[in-house]
């Protein structure tokens, strides 16, 4: 017990002495880095790094990383959710106000022609009943032109069946994976619609029923519309829902969706007669909105997980100030300041909590990277697209966001440090040696 305390005093006597040569008055010198690093070992009668930094560094390294892949999770939700409810749905919807649209064609050629937009497409739109000799859904029937339906590439470039040439010509429709299952189906087949909207007769409207050809299946990835559209030629769609020469609504398809609100008046001037405009914003507004909130209370509940982790940094230097008393008596009557006893012990914080969110960055880099690989390989099976609306977790790193967390998590750390640290500086060294 007297060598090993000979033999501590003899390594602070000799960092006493660089003290005095290196100067006291120099913030952050070099000798003060060397102290802490002493001081993050392990206690006398342990090896390697102390347990309790230990700890201290892995609740940081879990609680940035878990912020981070969450906050990426969340990212990549709305951005999932958003490109495929717009590339399905369009931007901008044109709806008649005083008559209906049976001026389309020259209507939605003046609308392509505004800046910025990529795309006015007519459609027909229309709830039906679609049945096969082994089961019925409802579906949203969407009549369009084949050279438009070629133009969505969420639909184009997504078809695992059949195919979209000669759309135009005959009487098919395409159909979504999901929906193309549940009624047994595939290109080729053929499925009946039925709609209460049909002809007139002296009785009253009679329902219209008519079977078509699955002419193609296509799968989005988003259970809603893999299961629920229809795409019908717009001339047999008309037919279909009793709109001849009409059209339902105009969508355009915009460069910049979410400049949205600055493409209203172009449009409205484009249009050359009264209409009704709507965006993506407003008929999602509740959906986005609940994501949004979603996404910010995460954030919160969170960040509790570093707040605790950084209050492991106050108990581990607390223990540490009690256990270096007597170093630290030493090293004040060498002529160390309570500032540079300080810093010391801020060095140490710091040097947890640096350890600590770069681990957690590198961490949460590394798992967000590998999200999808990681769900099929720990959880197969585990991710209901019926549930969920998608069939992967998605993931989308935000550099700010990450910036955010990193800085947040060490600041945290830093304050966790300032208790400590001053009651280290306020430590009487007569007291410490007298009671040790």
């Amino acid at each position: 017990m007297a060598g090993s305390a000979t033999e501590t005093g003899g390594r602070t006597a000799r960092l006493a002495t660089f003290l005095r040569r290196a100067g006291a008055t120099a913030p952050f010198a070099a000798f003060e880095w060397i102290i802490a690093g002493r001081y993050l070992r392990a206690r006398r009668r342990g090896g390697g790094v102390s347990v309790v930094a230990f700890f201290s560094v892995l609740g940081i390294a879990l609680g940035v990383a878990t912020l981070i892949i969450v906050l990426s999770v969340m990212n990549g939700f709305r951005s999932e959710l958003m490109s495929k409810i717009i590339g399905i749905n369009g931007h901008v919807f044109a709806t008649p106000i005083d008559r209906t649209f049976t001026d389309y064609e020259d209507l939605s050629e003046r609308l392509a022609k505004v800046a910025g937009v990529r795309a006015a497409i007519p459609l027909v739109e229309g709830q039906a009943f679609a049945s096969s000799p082994y089961g019925g859904s409802g579906v949203l029937v969407r009549g369009v032109r084949g050279a438009d339906l070629d133009g969505m590439a969420a639909i184009s470039k997504s078809l695992r069946g059949g195919t979209l040439e000669g759309f135009d010509d005959g009487a098919g429709v395409i159909i979504g994976r999901r929906l193309a299952d549940a009624l047994g189906l595939q290109a080729g087949d053929t499925i009946t619609l039925s709609t209460p909207k049909g002809s007139t007769t002296p009785f009253g409207t009679a329902p219209r029923t008519k079977s078509y050809a699955v002419k193609a299946v296509f799968e989005i990835g988003m259970t809603e519309f893999d299961s629920t559209f229809v795409f019908m030629p717009l001339a047999e769609s008309q037919a279909f829902f009793n709109k001849e020469g009409d059209v339902s609504m105009i969508e355009i398809y915009i460069d910049h969706p979410d400049e949205v609100g600055a493409m209203r008046e172009p449009l409205e001037l484009a249009a050359e007669r009264p209409i009704l405009l709507t965006d993506w914003r407003q008929r999602n507004r509740t959906f986005f909105g609940a994501l949004e909130v979603e996404r910010n209370v995460m954030f919160l509940i969170l960040s509790l997980i570093v707040v605790v982790a950084t209050l492991n940094i106050v108990s581990g230097l607390i223990l540490l100030v009690r256990d270096k008393s007597s170093d630290i008596a030493i090293l004040r009557t060498m002529g160390a300041t309570p500032g540079t006893i300080m810093r010391v012990f801020l060095i140490n914080g710091a040097l947890i909590g640096l350890v600590g969110t770069l681990s957690g960055l590198v961490l949460g880099v590394v798992i967000t990277l590998n999200i999808k690989p990681i769900q099929r390989v720990l959880f197969p099976g585990a991710w209901d697209p019926t549930v969920r609306f998608l069939a992967e977790i998605p993931a989308e790193m935000n550099s700010g966001e990450i910036t955010v967390v990193v800085i947040t998590a060490f600041l945290l750390s830093l304050a966790a440090t300032l208790y400590p640290s001053w009651r280290a500086a306020r430590l009487d060294p007569v007291q410490a040696l007298r009671y040790g």
